[in-house]
């Protein structure tokens, strides 16, 4: 079965062809995260440049789904984490880039390359955290591949579907449900967990599971971000393109099984707004993009406080929760069903 991954837009693509691929210059990765970069890249398989009516290009590449995934597990997590954890990502990521491959081909094209999927129109999925990370062969080795034959073809079933098999950096001690990130259809596979393991890892769990850029972030289990009301204030008025005035109150309206807002109203002395989803509030308080939407709320006369738990969206697999399990001793197999409730393993075959 073949992928076909966007990596990159831009006004000109810049490659180069290699013995056995292809290298793309000034690819982005961490597209407005607090990591956010460019790399030069080298990619397996075949290269398609697509031309668009605006004038900007976008390189996608088609590669095979299992040569795919040992790219995104050593992308996602460094090839260093445990075997067991390395295991389970394949799982994962394996079930969701196939139910992508297949909402493409359930989507009418009206012409060639304009299937639409995840909001991507010509391929199936990106290349960066909005899909899953992938980024060649530049972190992949032995070990990714040794994951991925060990779990071919295994996939995550929740009845006849499937499983959306969504996953994060770190809980922060509890997981989220599906809808308080995305559509209101709640996934019985993707319910809240009390998680204890992201908290009690070792310093050196984490460096053995991180890739670099990601040790570049400290203290993702309990957080602090302080602004003053002025920082604040013009800080929310650029990234909601909203006139507030002054901001007298910050209101979580509605919160998930976890703590994590996804419903704030922002009060201010020229308007209120409630923003919705937890992505959208924590783009709307941050330069890039808080860690989670999982904090409290604090404020004097003259600063605005927030004390929050976890990196990222909280849904589904805690990866450096299912790191410290398989440190402990935990197989892939329990991994899963700790994170992925009422799931079941299965061997699935396709081309």
């Amino acid at each position: 079965m073949k992928i076909r991954v966007g990596i990159l837009t831009a006004p000109h693509i810049e490659w180069e062809k290699t013995l056995d691929g292809f290298v793309l210059h000034h690819v982005r990765i961490g597209i407005g995260f607090h990591w956010d970069r460019e790399e030069d890249q080298t990619f397996q398989g075949e290269l398609e440049i697509l031309h668009h009516a605006d004038g900007t290009e976008t390189a996608v590449n088609i590669i095979d789904i299992e040569d795919y995934l040992c790219s995104v597990i050593s992308s996602e997590m460094s090839t260093h984490a445990p075997m067991e954890l390395l295991k389970a990502h394949a799982v994962i990521s394996r079930s969701w880039a196939i139910r992508a491959i297949a909402a493409n081909q359930s989507t009418p094209q009206t012409s060639s390359c304009t299937y639409e999927s995840n909001g991507h129109v010509g391929f199936d999925v990106c290349a960066d955290d909005h899909c899953q990370r992938y980024e060649g062969i530049k972190r992949m080795n032995n070990r990714a591949v040794e994951a991925v034959r060990a779990t071919a073809g295994q996939v995550l079933m929740y009845g006849d579907e499937i499983c959306d098999c969504r996953f994060h950096k770190c809980c922060g001690g509890k997981t989220e449900v599906f809808e308080t990130c995305w559509e209101d259809t709640p996934k019985p596979y993707l319910q809240s967990v009390d998680c204890p393991y992201c908290g009690t890892v070792a310093l050196e769990s984490q460096r053995q599971a991180l890739n670099d850029y990601d040790l570049e972030t400290r203290d993702f289990h309990d957080w602090t971000v302080t602004y003053t009301r002025d920082e604040l204030d013009r800080l929310v008025r650029e990234k909601t393109d909203i006139d507030f005035g002054k901001i007298v109150d910050l209101v979580p309206l509605r919160r998930g099984k976890s703590g994590r807002i996804y419903e704030l109203e922002i009060v201010g002395t020229h308007a209120r707004q409630v923003i919705s989803k937890e992505l959208k509030i924590r783009r709307a308080l941050s330069p890039t993009c808080l860690y989670s939407s999982w904090f409290d709320i604090a404020s004097d006369n003259n600063h605005w406080t927030f004390r929050g738990h976890g990196w990222g969206h909280g849904v589904g697999l805690c990866q450096i929760g299912a790191t410290q399990m398989a440190v402990m001793g935990k197989e892939y197999e329990e991994i899963l069903h700790f994170y992925y409730q009422n799931s079941q393993l299965k061997t699935i075959e396709y081309e």
